[in-house]
């Protein structure tokens, strides 16, 4: 345990060191580079709440990550429309708020998993993944088909959107609000693991029947966690559509869903850390082998296969030894 704190603690160094060498060096293109690893590290980090704790297997989550993309593009595109006979701005009801925009994306995102969880979480196992699989579909397929937000061809935001005392614009400060935003997640999370609603969930991730004997419903707990699950990853899709300020259909692609779970294989399910660990390194590789090849994801895979074969708890397991924690 105290090994992987040390790998934590430097993973959050250079999470701080990184886009400040990228700044002084006058390097915008590494600082938006790092923003998008943070950004899918929370997206693993919410996935990893149902995954890592809760051992939901889900194959849909890109289908909240879409949803907060949209709520961002939604909102954004009102906030940017224009009068067509007095050519004068107005606000419909959209705004350009990031906090209004994600409270939204929350919600939203919130409600979806609330609603998709109630009903996939009555079946396990590979039903439960080729369900979730199933919703996350039926939201791309719609995005396609719904011209007033651009259908097949998706929204494009032209000018970032606010956040109070900064400048969204400038690579550096977004990022700022990006971290702190995972920092934050991250300390939710480990709060999460450690209360006796995560000891409960992990239980029932262990022994449902056991759970049951106590008179605790493993469904509900289920239920819950994957709705903030899904919360959490609608907020990272927020940020994703803001970092391009661009949303399309291939937000709620089930190649997405996909790489989220990679993001947690390579650094380690259930490891708080493990999906920080894994963005970084799939964001790394994606930049370094994506200009030599478009065939990059082979080295991904080999990659996971060595981690799958000989690493089963990450690399993060790899560093810190065979303990299972949130710490």
């Amino acid at each position: 345990m105290k090994a992987e704190r040390i790998v934590n603690t430097s993973v959050v160094a250079a999470l701080v060191l990184f886009p400040l060498w990228a700044w002084m060096t006058d390097a915008p293109f590494l600082i938006t580079l790092a923003t998008k690893a943070v950004i899918f590290a929370l997206a693993g980090v919410g996935l990893n709440i149902a995954l890592g704790i809760g051992g939901l297997v889900s194959l849909g989550h890109a289908a909240f990550f879409g949803l907060g993309g949209y709520a961002m593009g939604i909102l954004a595109s009102h906030a940017q429309a224009y009068d067509p006979i007095f050519n004068a701005p107005f606000v419909l009801e959209g705004t350009k708020s990031m906090p209004v925009i994600w409270l939204v994306a929350i919600i939203s995102s919130g409600l979806a998993a609330l609603a998709i969880g109630a009903l996939s979480l009555r079946t396990s196992g590979v039903y439960f993944i080729m369900i979730t699989l199933a919703f996350g579909q039926m939201l791309y397929y719609f995005s396609i088909s719904w011209p007033a937000y651009g259908g097949e061809d998706g929204l494009s935001i032209y000018v970032r959107n606010s956040f109070p005392g900064m400048n969204t614009l400038d690579p550096i400060q977004y990022y700022v609000i990006c971290v702190a935003l995972l920092f934050a997640v991250l300390l939710f999370t480990s709060r999460l693991a450690r209360a006796p609603f995560g000891l409960a969930l992990g239980a029932a991730r262990q022994s449902p029947l056991r759970v049951k004997t106590v008179g605790i419903s493993p469904y509900k707990l289920q239920l819950v966690a994957f709705t903030i699950s899904g919360m959490i990853t609608g907020l990272a899709g927020a940020l994703f559509a803001d970092l391009n300020r661009f949303v399309s259909p291939t937000m709620f692609s089930w190649q997405l869903s996909g790489e989220i779970i990679v993001f947690i294989l390579i650094g380690g399910t259930a490891r708080l850390f493990g999906p920080v660990v894994g963005a970084i390194v799939f964001v790394l590789l994606e930049h370094l082998l994506g200009g030599l090849s478009e065939y990059w994801h082979i080295y991904l895979g080999l990659l996971l296969l060595l981690i799958v074969l000989f690493a089963r708890g990450g690399l993060i397991g790899l560093l810190a030894g065979k303990e299972r924690s949130h710490d």
